[in-house]
């Protein structure tokens, strides 16, 4: 990472303006790579723990609540034929957005025979639960899509700083080389902290959205 040549810059000032004001925009560059780590990092959490909360609240939903409104709709039949086909309960793994269209489904056709399912034994309070659940279903599919916006976007721009950085130590690569020219201690030094970028990426060769970072090296210039 940009840190290493970061830090052997600080412990090898350069009083040359050009050189300082490559040194403050690489310092600039990691600090908000740090940020962005970060928040790609809590971004990959929140996808994580909102998928695990979706998946249990399906669970909960699906062997609970819809189970009992589906009995329920079967002794309603009856009484109105064709009742029971509304209240189908999904696959077990349906997708998650095909269940919470087919979850809502029984929560509107409850809404619309509530009478008729009340007298042929629905609960209230298992109802009741029901929309409680699927109201956080719907917070936990939020959770989720904003986890991924974080992470997604925090990528896309630790690429472009990483692009950056690879630039300002290049031209940093240069002044160093003359200063360090009777040095070859602090040359080789130098060396070894900056050699730590991957190439320059092209649109074409850029990870996808979410990946995790790759490695790289190249020479500094010569």
């Amino acid at each position: 990472m940009a840190t290493r040549a970061l830090n052997f810059s600080l412990a090898h000032p350069d009083p040359n303006p050009g050189y300082v004001a490559a040194l403050s925009r690489l310092e600039a560059s990691v600090a908000r790579a740090d940020q962005l780590a970060v928040q790609q990092r809590d971004g990959f959490g929140e996808v994580r723990a909102a998928s695990a909360q979706k998946r249990e609240l399906r669970r909960k939903m699906r062997r609970t609540h819809l189970r009992h409104l589906a009995t329920v709709a079967e002794s309603a039949d009856k009484e109105r034929p064709g009742l029971a086909e509304k209240f189908v309960l999904a696959p077990e793994a349906a997708p998650y957005m095909a269940f919470r269209a087919a979850a809502q489904g029984f929560a509107s056709q409850v809404q619309t025979e509530k009478e008729l399912l009340v007298k042929h034994g629905l609960l209230e309070p298992i109802f009741e639960s029901f929309a409680q659940s699927l109201q956080e279903f719907d917070r936990a599919v939020e959770r989720g899509t904003e986890g991924r916006r974080a992470h997604v976007g925090a990528r896309a721009e630790l690429d472009a700083i990483a692009d950056e950085a690879i630039q300002i130590v290049r031209y940093m690569d240069g002044l160093n080389r003359f200063r360090f020219a009777s040095d070859p201690e602090s040359l080789a030094g130098w060396q070894s902290n900056s050699n730590v970028f991957g190439p320059p990426r092209s649109s074409a060769t850029k990870p996808s959205p979410g990946s995790p970072p790759q490695g790289g090296e190249i020479k500094p210039a010569a």
